[in-house]
């Protein structure tokens, strides 16, 4: 069985100057998961190895980096699903795990439950022996002076535009590894100046992140309140089945979403043979991926 990996770091209009880290922080989660799955490793392995390597890299909207809510607090949701079992788990609203798509895959492998969010979610953690940290070492001094400047303005910016000027780099992975399994993974902070206690499609099984290997398997960014309301991850895999092709399904997906709501996102998903798909409504998505035909990984902010 082919092996396949592919990640994403975000789609928005991201900036020239940031075009670089973003290209780099995601070739090295695709080089990280693809060494996993050379060795024996699992989807669910390679995709969690992945995500923690984006979470761990400030550049990124997740884990330490990530924007701050009108609190000034950072919140932290991920999600990860198996596409052997449909076993998923996902946590929300967290504060103090640096790594929460590590505390995701506890939910997933040691829960009874699928979603735990915040002081639930820490107490799990917790239990599980996931450390926590202190909240602050979350916050870069890019985010604090984002967040001063937005607590300035006296009008606030609409959702739109908010979502075109300011970073939307949630972070994901979709692996296929040597036993024909699927597994997906997502991570982000969130939206900029977000209300407290919001959530978007990132942890939501169906809408940001979706794994079956009957089906295929996608991860979606973007606009999360436009990507729940077109359970985008779920349409995307359906389309896999249906069409034969993982690119052909990502670009169908992205195409209803745009055209259907002015969906502002993107996908990346793989079939359960391996093909490799991705595509975008957005100028930008940050992404990296490769599959058993290549010799390195590729890595590009534009699609196919």
């Amino acid at each position: 069985m082919a092996a396949a990996i592919i990640v994403h770091g975000g789609a928005w209009d991201i900036p020239t100057e940031l075009h670089a880290d973003h290209l780099s922080g995601c070739r090295a989660a695709a080089e990280a998961g693809w060494e996993l799955l050379m060795r024996g490793g699992t989807a669910t392995d390679a995709v969690e190895a992945a995500v923690r390597i984006m979470e761990d890299l400030p550049v990124f909207d997740a884990g330490r980096g990530s924007h701050l809510n009108a609190d000034g607090v950072v919140e932290l949701d991920a999600g990860m699903m198996d596409g052997k079992t449909l076993m998923a788990g996902a946590v929300a609203s967290v504060k103090r795990v640096a790594n929460p798509i590590s505390l995701a895959r506890h939910v997933l492998q040691e829960s009874p439950h699928v979603f735990l969010v915040g002081e639930g979610a820490e107490r799990f953690a917790q239990a599980a022996g996931v450390p926590l940290c202190d909240p602050e070492s979350l916050i870069v001094p890019r985010e604090r002076e984002l967040w001063n400047r937005r607590r300035a303005e006296a009008e606030p910016q609409p959702p739109a535009a908010l979502f075109h000027s300011e970073p939307a780099d949630t972070v994901g992975a979709v692996a296929l590894d040597a036993d024909g399994n699927l597994a997906v993974g997502n991570s982000t902070g969130g939206t900029f100046y977000k209300h407290p206690g919001r959530v978007g499609d990132t942890p939501i099984i169906g809408c940001g992140l979706y794994a079956d290997n009957a089906l295929g398997a996608a991860a979606c960014t973007g606009w999360g309140e436009q990507i729940m309301k077109t359970v985008l991850a779920k349409t995307t895999a359906d389309h896999i089945a249906l069409l034969g092709s993982a690119r052909d399904a990502a670009h169908v997906a992205i195409a209803y979403f745009e055209h259907r709501i002015g969906g502002l996102g993107g996908v990346i998903c793989i079939s359960p043979s391996g093909q490799i798909g991705f595509a975008h409504s957005t100028p930008y998505l940050a992404h990296a991926y490769r599959s058993d035909d290549m010799t390195e990984v590729v890595a590009s902010l534009t699609a196919d």
